[in-house]
């Protein structure tokens, strides 16, 4: 409020009211009466009694406007802050910022109800089976879709889910106080670490944070995307990383919560990402700035990763299922359209490839580890995906598969282990990167639609021996390499050299382990991921928040923190732990959803 300032007078402002006993005027002389009054105050009388009602007016007219605006008590809040409106289990998704896009393009995960109607009991989306409603979605569409029934089954339903929530709790406790906002964690030294700048955890975990039912967690991590996720920024960013950790982790976190933000943030990293496809070849380039657009080959040398840039297909091609804009999946298609017609070895690819002359890198390594792993598992995905209907992909899977059990399958010479190893310039080695841990999985998804049995025997018999890479070691916490004794029966199946006694916290076993449950039932496999589970909490947990990665896995007493919590951590291994604990198997049912390579669910299409 001003000041008012008042000049001196010679006479003295008043209001003279005559009190008297005489009946009241007439209605039109009470006017006159009224005029008269006012005439009589000074100038500064009439301007204060003007404001004072103008101020009221204005306060009137606020007060109504909110009053209008303001949603009912008995809905949660969850519908305010994500720009949906509750009615009756359906809700309005409204965005207005581009409101020419074409609606058929965008299909949401709720047009992946079955053609029966048959009731989906998904946690987050267990409506009535006469209230469902199909529609399509947009950014800038007003579209109407399902409400998640934040009532019927969120969060742990047992003792052990309810473990790996509070494991999930406690490391998101670390992040919030050290690290919040920036990629990782670093739990011993309690301080943040940065990659890309891109706040990686957050994003890994909205979906992890949704499927456990944190919504309080969620929301805050909402709020940051929202004000702070600044994608154009100066940084140079990996485009696989990238692409898996955080385009991926938005479109997850879009089709469980309906939010259009989330849409909105990954159409902008999509964009930002493209110029790396700008090569002289079909092959991107492994780096872009997402600030000038300049896209470059890695630092350490000239070629792409095989597996980076085969393993970036589900969430372009999504991207373009949702906006409707068919650049994304344009150019990811014409990557894998490309490594399909280069020649390959019973199915199986070398490492590295040139992102000028669209050549593999003459006598690179064949692994199904790390630089190779994901473009199988993407070959398989891509196909379930589309609902099956681009068998090429299918074909290039299957031929995969037959040649690794011709040249990579082979059996320890005292248990009779089976492991995958790798070819190195065209002899086999009997090294196995705990990262191989995640075919077991990627088999037995392949046997459930259709493939040869064989895949799930094979399935079986290696997540026997990822288990036993846990088992084995004295803190029963796996490697990050293994070599296995194919020659003596006298010497233990398993060796580790010191180099690769360290631990990361990584997924791919746990992963297996939820694939081979959901669809087998094999309570053996739970049993295997309890034990998994507990050694993570007796060697990586670090007092006052966080887990953190061990320098050794045989040595109980000083197990070395390496003091990093990867992102992976929250976004993939605690989230398959609690899917494998969950007791309702249609929970992210695997004829809905397929996973991408970080663990982030997208809706299967319906041809």
């Amino acid at each position: 409020m001003y000041p008012v300032y008042y000049e001196s007078a010679p006479r003295r402002d008043f209001i003279s009211v005559m009190v008297s006993k005489e009946p009241p005027e007439p209605p039109s002389k009470r006017r006159q009466s009224c005029r008269r009054v006012w005439n009589r105050l000074s100038r500064l009388q009439r301007t204060i009694i003007c404001a004072i009602l103008l101020v009221g007016a204005m306060s009137g007219l606020y007060i109504a406007n909110g009053l209008m605006n303001e949603l009912p008590d008995d809905k949660d809040t969850l519908s305010q802050r994500h720009n949906v409106f509750p009615n009756d289990n359906v809700v309005h998704v409204m965005d207005q910022r581009h409101p020419d896009k074409d609606t058929k393009a965008n299909q949401r995960l709720h047009d992946n109800d079955d053609k029966d109607g048959e009731d989906q009991k998904l946690h987050f989306e267990q409506v009535n089976e006469e209230k469902k409603t199909k529609g399509q979605s947009q950014v800038g569409a007003d579209v109407q879709v399902q409400v998640p029934n934040m009532e019927d089954g969120v969060g742990p339903q047992n003792a052990q889910q309810k473990a790996v929530v509070e494991a999930f709790k406690h490391a998101w406790k670390g992040y919030k106080q050290y690290a919040w906002g920036h990629d990782e964690l670093k739990p011993i030294s309690k301080a943040a670490s940065d990659w890309f700048g891109l706040g990686l955890t957050i994003i890994d975990s909205l979906d992890t944070m949704w499927i456990m039912g944190l919504m309080e967690e969620f929301e805050e991590a909402r709020r940051w995307v929202e004000k702070d996720l600044v994608l154009k920024k100066n940084v140079d960013v990996n485009l696989f990383e990238t692409t898996i950790r955080v385009l991926g982790g938005l479109l997850s976190a879009f089709h469980l919560s309906n939010d259009g933000l989330f849409l909105e943030k990954a159409r902008e990293l999509g964009d930002r990402l493209m110029p790396c496809f700008n090569s002289p070849s079909k092959i991107p380039y492994s780096d872009v700035n997402l600030d000038t657009g300049k896209a470059h080959p890695p630092r350490w040398g000239p070629d792409s990763t095989t597996s980076e840039v085969t393993s970036i297909q589900l969430e372009f091609r999504e991207l373009s299922h949702q906006t409707g804009n068919d650049k994304y999946k344009n150019a990811v298609d014409e990557v894998m359209g490309h490594i399909q017609s280069l020649p390959k070895e019973n199915g199986l690819i070398p490492i590295f490839v040139n992102a000028r002359s669209g050549q593999f890198r003459a006598g690179a390594t064949i692994t199904v580890g790390a630089r190779g792993d994901s473009y199988y598992e993407y070959l398989l995905k891509q196909w379930l995906q589309t609902g099956k209907t681009e068998d090429k992909l299918r074909d290039e899977y299957v031929a995969a598969i037959e040649g690794m059990q011709k040249n990579l399958v082979k059996s320890t010479a005292a248990n009779g282990l089976k492991f995958i190893g790798e070819l190195v310039r065209g002899s086999f080695s009997p090294k196995m990167d705990h990262l191989v841990c995640f075919l077991p999985g990627t088999l037995a998804i392949g046997h459930h639609n259709g493939l040869d049995a064989s895949h799930l025997e094979l399935a079986k018999e290696l997540a026997k021996t990822c288990y036993q890479m846990y088992a084995d070691m004295p803190t029963g916490l796996s490697p990050e390499i293994a070599y296995f004794n194919i020659n003596n029966p006298g010497k233990p199946d398993i060796e580790v050299k010191n180099a690769d006694t360290h631990n990361l916290l990584r997924p791919e076993t746990v992963e297996s382990l939820f694939y081979l449950y959901r669809l087998t039932g094999d309570k053996q496999y739970r049993d295997w991921g309890w034990k998994i589970f507990q050694a993570f909490e007796k060697y990586t947990k670090v007092q006052g928040g966080g887990y953190s990665s061990i320098g050794s896995v045989k040595d109980t007493k000083n197990p070395r923190f390496r003091d990093k919590m990867e992102s992976f951590f929250l976004g993939e291994t605690l989230k398959y732990l609690f899917l494998l604990f969950s007791d309702d198997p249609t929970l992210l049912s695997l004829d809905k959803y397929v996973f991408n390579t970080e663990a982030h669910p997208l809706p299967i299409w319906r041809p």
